[in-house]
Order: C-alpha cells, then sequence, then structure tokens
C-alpha cells in the first residue's frame, strides 16, 4: 500500500465523535425521567460517580460516547413524546429546557413539594424560613428566598443550575465542574410566566429523589462472605483480595450512602493552581499542619511513658466540613462559617511549644501559607475567649465553598459499625478490609492513578487536617487533665506520662485509645528534644 492509499485507508475508517449535550443538560434528561445514577451506569458499563462526571462537564471517548450519545438522544425523544401526549405546548428545539424553565419559574411550591416527598440526611431536622430579602445562595451565589438551618440556599437544587445563566456566566476554566457554575450574587436567575394549561416535565431534584424505605445493603459483609468462599476459607487470601478492591469498593459505598442526601458528590470540579501539584512528584501549596513535637524538655524525675495509639483517625476525621460545590476566590478577611475550603492566613505566634504543640504544625519558614478548614478552626478556636492560647490568624484570601459536616457522615457511619461489629467478632478479615476502604479513599482522592471516580484533593488535604486537628485537641485535653504530653505524632500517636486511664478511655473502638509503648525516661533532668527517639533511650535510663 503506498503512502497515499494509507492516507486514504485512514481518511475512510476515520470518523467525528458523536456530538453530546452540554454537561447541564445532560443531568436534567437523566432526571426528567427520574432514573438514578446507578441506573443508567448500569446499563453503559460504567460506575455511577464515571455518570456524574460526565454530567458536571467530563466526555466519554469511543464506543462508550456512542452509547451514551444514544441514550441522551433516547431520553431527549421520551419526553418529547410524553410532553405531545400531554397536551404541552412545548417549543420544537428544545422542550425539555423550557419545561426546566418552567419548573424553575414554579419556584417555591415545587420545592417544597419535593421537600415533602422526600427526607435527605438531616432534612427533618431542617428548618427552613422565609428570607425579608433575597441573600446569596452558598452553593451558587446567586440570590435566594429561603434559609435551611441558617444558610441562605435555593430550596429546589435545579435553580442552582439553570443551563442558561450558566451560559451567561461561565466558570473561571472550561473544565470546572460543579453542580452549579458560580455567578455574582446581584445576578437575578431567568424565569418565564407559564401558561395556564401548560404542564411541565417533573424534573427530581439530583440527592433528594423519593428512595425506597429500606435499610443499607451490607456491601462490606457480602463482600468479605464472597471473598472468604471464593478462596475457600483462606483468610490470608481472601484479606489480600479485599484490600486490593478497596478502593472500587469504597467508593461503592459512597454512592449507596448518599442515596437520598440532600447534595450530590461533585467529583471532579475546577481546582484552583495552588491545589495542584507544582511538579510530577512534587507537593501542592497546601500546608495540612501535621504535628511532629517532642516536649524539649521534662520536669526533674523519672518519667513512666506511654505511647498511645489513637484509633481509627482517618476515619474519625471524615467528619468534617466539606465543600459541596466548586471552589470561589475571595479576599475578605472574615470567616464565614458556613463555608470550608483553604486559606492564605498569617499565623499567629505560638507561645506554648515548651508543653504543647503548635496547632500549625512544624514549620520553619516564616510568613503566610495556605492552610486548610480544620487548622483554621482549630487556630480561631483557640484564640477565642475559652482557651486563650494564642490570636487570631490573619486571613489574606480563600477558595471555599458553601459547606456541610455531614457529607459523608453516612458513609463514616457505615464503616465505623462495620468496624465495631469486627471487633466484637474478632473479624480480623473484615477489620484490615475497612482499613484499607476508609483509609484509601483518603490517600487517592487527590491526584492518584488509582482512583479516577474521584478528584478532590481539596477534600484530601481537609480530612487529613482534621485527623491532625483531632489528635491536638487529645494533646490539650491530656494538658489540661494534668498529664504531661511528651510527643505528638503524625495523625494518631500521642506519648504521655502520667495517669492516662483517667482521660481516655481504653479499647479499640474509635473513640477510644490502646497502649502502642511504654518507657521510662529521666533521670534527675532529661531532654527529649525533637530528634529523641524513645527507643534509643539508654537502658538503664527505660
Amino acid at each position: 500500500m503506498t503512502g497515499f492509499e494509507a492516507i486514504d485507508a485512514l481518511l475512510a475508517g476515520a470518523r467525528q465523535e458523536v456530538e453530546l449535550p452540554p454537561a447541564g443538560r445532560r443531568r436534567v434528561l437523566r432526571e426528567a425521567l427520574n432514573l438514578s445514577r446507578t441506573q443508567v451506569a448500569r446499563v453503559l458499563g460504567v460506575s455511577p460517580s464515571t455518570v456524574g462526571g460526565w454530567e458536571s462537564g467530563r466526555d466519554p471517548s469511543g464506543e462508550i460516547r456512542e452509547k451514551y450519545a444514544y441514550f441522551l438522544e433516547g431520553a431527549r425523544t421520551k419526553l418529547e413524546e410524553q410532553a405531545e401526549s400531554a397536551g404541552e405546548e412545548a417549543s420544537s428545539e428544545d422542550p425539555v429546557d423550557q419545561s426546566y424553565t418552567d419548573q424553575i419559574s414554579r419556584g417555591q411550591s415545587s420545592a417544597n413539594q419535593d421537600s415533602a416527598d422526600a427526607e435527605p440526611d438531616g432534612a427533618g431536622a431542617d428548618e427552613v424560613e422565609t428570607l425579608s430579602a433575597p441573600q446569596p445562595c452558598v452553593l451558587c451565589g446567586r440570590p435566594a428566598g429561603h434559609q435551611v438551618a441558617g444558610f441562605p440556599q435555593h430550596l429546589d437544587p435545579g435553580e442552582c443550575s439553570d443551563t442558561d445563566e450558566q451560559s451567561q456566566h461561565p466558570a473561571p476554566q472550561a473544565k470546572a465542574e460543579a453542580p452549579a457554575e458560580p455567578a455574582p450574587a446581584e445576578a437575578s436567575p431567568t424565569t418565564t410566566t407559564p401558561t395556564a394549561s401548560a404542564k411541565s416535565v417533573k424534573i427530581v431534584p439530583v440527592g433528594r429523589r423519593v428512595q425506597p424505605a429500606s435499610e443499607l445493603p451490607d456491601l462490606i459483609g457480602g463482600a468479605v462472605a464472597d471473598a472468604l468462599a471464593e478462596h475457600a476459607g483462606d483468610v490470608d487470601a481472601a484479606t489480600a483480595a479485599l484490600v486490593k478492591r478497596a478502593i472500587p469498593d469504597a467508593m461503592a459505598l459512597l454512592d449507596e450512602t448518599r442515596k437520598g442526601g440532600r447534595y450530590d458528590i461533585v467529583a471532579h470540579p475546577w481546582i484552583p493552581d495552588i491545589l495542584r501539584k507544582q511538579t510530577a512528584r512534587g507537593a501542592d501549596q497546601i500546608w495540612e499542619a501535621r504535628p511532629k513535637w517532642a516536649r524539649p524538655e521534662l520536669p526533674v524525675g523519672r518519667h513512666e511513658v506511654t505511647a498511645l495509639d489513637i484509633n481509627g483517625a482517618y476515619l474519625s476525621a471524615l467528619k468534617t466540613h466539606l465543600p459541596i460545590g466548586q471552589l470561589e476566590h475571595s479576599t475578605d478577611s472574615h470567616h464565614d462559617r458556613r463555608r470550608a475550603g483553604v486559606h492564605l492566613i498569617t499565623p499567629p505566634v505560638w507561645e506554648h511549644d515548651a508543653v504543647l504543640p503548635n496547632p500549625v504544625g512544624n514549620r520553619d519558614e516564616p510568613g503566610p501559607l495556605w492552610v486548610t478548614e480544620p487548622t483554621l478552626r482549630l487556630l480561631l478556636r483557640l484564640s477565642g475567649p475559652k482557651y486563650g492560647l494564642c490570636d487570631p490568624p490573619e486571613i489574606h484570601e480563600s477558595f471555599t465553598s458553601g459547606a456541610t459536616e455531614g457529607l459523608l457522615e453516612k458513609f463514616r457511619i457505615a464503616l465505623k459499625d462495620a468496624r465495631d461489629k469486627a471487633i466484637v467478632d474478632a473479624d480480623e478479615v473484615t477489620l484490615e478490609y475497612v482499613k484499607a476502604m476508609y483509609s484509601k479513599f483518603v490517600s487517592t482522592m487527590g491526584e492518584s492513578n488509582y482512583n479516577r471516580e474521584l478528584y478532590r484533593p481539596d477534600w484530601m488535604h481537609l480530612i487529613r487536617s482534621q485527623a491532625f486537628s483531632n489528635l491536638w485537641m487529645k494533646a490539650y485535653k491530656a494538658y489540661d487533665e494534668g498529664l504531661v504530653v511528651v510527643r505528638a505524632m503524625g495523625t494518631d500517636e500521642l506519648h504521655v506520662s502520667g495517669d492516662w486511664r483517667s482521660v481516655f478511655p481504653e479499647g479499640r473502638g474509635v473513640s477510644e485509645v490502646k497502649v502502642k509503648d511504654t518507657y521510662t525516661v529521666g533521670r534527675d533532668t532529661y531532654t527529649v528534644g525533637k530528634d529523641t527517639d524513645p527507643a534509643a533511650v539508654p537502658e538503664r535510663d527505660r
């Protein structure tokens, strides 16, 4: 075959990729038919989080793109047929878009009906109030007429994802992927007045669909039973197999626990440069405040020191304020507790290093640094009247979004319950499996090749920092109860001298601690120093 023939053959076999509707429209089409992501993912042979990524702006390719386009076109055709059979006066160009606008124009009545039909996470306890004047929604920034539990927001998530508004106010970058593109607070959502005979296609807000009244399936127990059966009861082989599949299993559990939740998991949002790695093997600009502290000098005398292991540090840290949508930049020096993200601050001077670790961690360079929400909240807490340990940090700029502390709460509780049951049953297989699920879930949600379904480096930093913050508060509790705090290391290691059992419950539960090691330091005096390893203490002094 000549060069020209090869080119002709290449051109003959080439074809353009099928076009897909805009990202916002894809989600509208699916929800208008009251289909879940799981249902769509199952027929396409992908995960629900992958479908979520497509609905947030990512595009599939190859054969799966053609299948997805076929589904979207079929959904559009079905909605047209439903609208025509119901006598709707739908637009010949885009009937779904018109019905979506109609849905928004109905405002509170539709939202109240959805709220009555659904029972999302904590919704039963949320107090919905009508605002006397519209305030910016904590999720999208546009005016909202209501507040839920003190947070101004749209009752109907559809009002946060109006595709017409998105086209007028695009995100900072084309790859921004959030359920609602941020817009200036003064912008007003476009509305239309439906005719008396108009009957829009019902669009059930994502994350608030009515769910069957059933218990969460035991995905963890089922996976363990299947692994043991597959490996003929070989505990080691079953454990190795479960640990290997911990990441996809954690994502499947996350999808299951988010059913009926108020908010969607935004799996692939736009991320600012400070959260991106500077080099392939380098780090981003976020300081997690990881402690590596040793008391510089102990009181005179010999001290029996116990190294305590904090159980399930990352598991407990899943309960932290996480940003829901896309991070937005601000230069406000005031901290809004309804939002969460990362902040450029000048930390306060810490004058208690002789007895307690610095909440910012071991940092040698002076000046401003980017810290996470848990670190900032800890500093603000310690600067308050209850503790009075430092001055407030100075906030220079922030990247934040509307936040909730319960976004991963059902996920955390499912893992905790499985862990607690495994401890009671002496089930080491499940214990190792659960530990791998939550630890790998946290460590791979950043820039990792092992988890392509979730790209949230902001969450990864916040969860890690929450674990460090939790350890710091345990160190303070020990100090406040009269114990001598000797060391604080990483997420889960605290060395103390004194009657620690009167302060911390002993056990394997996540609210308990267990003994990792014991040793003796000091004769008349003993300096622990930053580079001193307790294991290196002379035998006569141990």
